[in-house]
């Protein structure tokens, strides 16, 4: 029976494969985010880029949805919660993080965003989702050094950025975080698909009051071919693509081990400039990439049960998947 058990332990965790296949797609698309924001702000004020980002990517998700079997519209019992991760994606996650973003430096952002699996940790704890683990906490902090040393050695210590700007990205950090958090029993529920179409079509209708104050086509059409196609990125890699990976782990594994990812962006952007800009290597590289992984590395091996069996179907989901582990 033990053998048979650890064999059944072992073709499920085999399993997890394409989800963390995924997710390292995902965090290669948002290394670029930073850079692509960065380029389409020289061009267009901030909320302009976050208008037509989410007014492109809304578009994809009908299209998505009209093409997916099931439910086109959330059932009435879940508008609410759709309202609020609509909120926390788009007039309260994006932007903040852009206008956070335009005062700010990508390095600042990047940092402040690594904060983003440790929040997820303590508030899956503190809502009853997973238990402490000892494991977990230490690959969490672990990699958040990485990151720390990381960017200290890619010049953070004399990147300029101003307080309210990083003010701003923390904000959008806590959104984040919140967004991660409530979403995974709603996509575990609904399937990533549909999860994500609901919260980003909500996100781009939340933001039709202010369309006509700051859409500017006449302004955005006469902007460059690279910030044009920074916005591209940002609608249709970004808030597509990089989404429905995010809702899709969401669904498959405990929102702190999806979390814990977010920390190999800084990794994938240095390496991205050192292949696409010609910057040179590091030794922070190294040793903040070698300690990034292995955070990762400590926190995807670390075991996660339901803290109770109260609460709603998202702890039953959370003991389902521990029980694969």
């Amino acid at each position: 029976m033990s053998a048979s058990s650890t064999r059944s332990v072992s073709s499920r965790q085999a399993s997890l494969g394409p989800v963390y296949a995924a997710l390292f797609l995902q965090v290669l698309i948002n290394a670029g985010t930073y850079l692509a924001g960065k380029r389409a702000m020289e061009e267009l004020p901030p909320l302009t880029v976050v208008l037509w980002r989410f007014l492109l990517s809304a578009a994809v998700f009908c299209l998505l949805l009209l093409f997916t079997p099931g439910p086109k519209l959330p059932p009435r019992s879940e508008w609410r919660r759709v309202l609020m991760l609509g909120l926390l994606a788009g007039p309260i996650n994006q932007v903040l993080f852009f206008f956070g973003l335009s005062r700010s430096t990508a390095a600042h952002a990047a940092l402040l965003y690594a904060l983003t699996p440790l929040g997820v940790y303590l508030l899956s704890l503190a809502r009853g989702h997973e238990r402490p683990s000892s494991r977990a906490t230490a690959g969490i902090l672990t990699a958040l050094v990485g990151v720390v040393v990381l960017l200290l050695g890619r010049g953070l210590a004399s990147a300029s950025g101003s307080l309210v700007g990083d003010l701003l990205i923390l904000a959008a950090v806590s959104a984040w975080v919140v967004y991660t958090t409530e979403g995974k029993p709603f996509a575990a529920t609904h399937g990533p698909v549909r999860s994500t179409a609901w919260s980003m079509v909500t996100a781009a209708l939340l933001l039709v009051p202010v369309m006509p104050f700051a859409l500017d086509p006449a302004r955005t059409f006469a902007v460059s071919r690279p910030a044009l196609g920074s916005i591209v990125y940002l609608a249709l890699l970004t808030s597509v693509v990089a989404y429905l990976i995010w809702y899709y782990a969401l669904s498959k594994v405990p929102a702190s081990r999806v979390a814990i990812f977010s920390n190999l962006q800084p990794a994938a952007t240095a390496l991205a400039a050192w292949l696409l800009l010609g910057e040179s290597l590091h030794w922070a590289l190294v040793l903040g990439g070698g300690l990034v992984i292995l955070g990762v590395r400590l926190t995807q091996g670390a075991p996660v049960v339901p803290a109770s069996p109260r609460g709603s179907g998202s702890l039953d989901e959370e003991a389902s998947v521990a029980g694969q582990r």
